[in-house]
């Protein structure tokens, strides 16, 4: 937690796949900015990821209340509006410790661990082996 002049902010960082996004919970109207950029536009009005990032707002009830400003950077809109769930959800702990339960209930606290597999030599991808042939 920080004052901002006189402001209070809370800070929470997210990360998921190779995107990392710190996310500012301040008092507000329930308006998502990310990247200086409004919440909707920079996820191209994908529901889906419109919905994954207000999730922990409206889990708790706080949609309306609650300002995020978010800076996000690395991976795609999926694991950027992940990384920016999860920051959200981190910073939501720090407003409150009572609202850990519920956010920590809904898996918005958990850390996804999947992430791109590394290409193995002799392989033209992680898996994928070049076409076998007898002759």
């Amino acid at each position: 937690m920080s004052t901002a002049s006189n402001r209070v902010v809370y800070w929470g960082t997210g990360r998921r796949k190779t995107a990392v996004a710190r996310v500012r919970v301040v008092p507000g109207t329930g308006s998502i900015t990310i990247n200086g950029r409004p919440g909707d536009n920079y996820l191209n009005y994908n529901p889906s990821y419109l919905s994954a990032v207000k999730a922990p707002l409206d889990t708790l009830g706080l949609s309306t209340e609650y300002d995020l400003l978010v800076n996000v950077k690395g991976g795609g809109l999926t694991g950027q509006a992940d990384a920016i769930k999860q920051g959200a959800a981190r910073a939501l702990c720090e407003l409150s410790p009572d609202n850990r339960k519920p956010l920590k209930t809904e898996g918005h606290l958990s850390r996804d661990p999947r992430a791109k597999e590394r290409r193995k030599y002799g392989l033209k991808k992680a898996r994928k082996a070049p076409q076998f042939s007898k002759r």
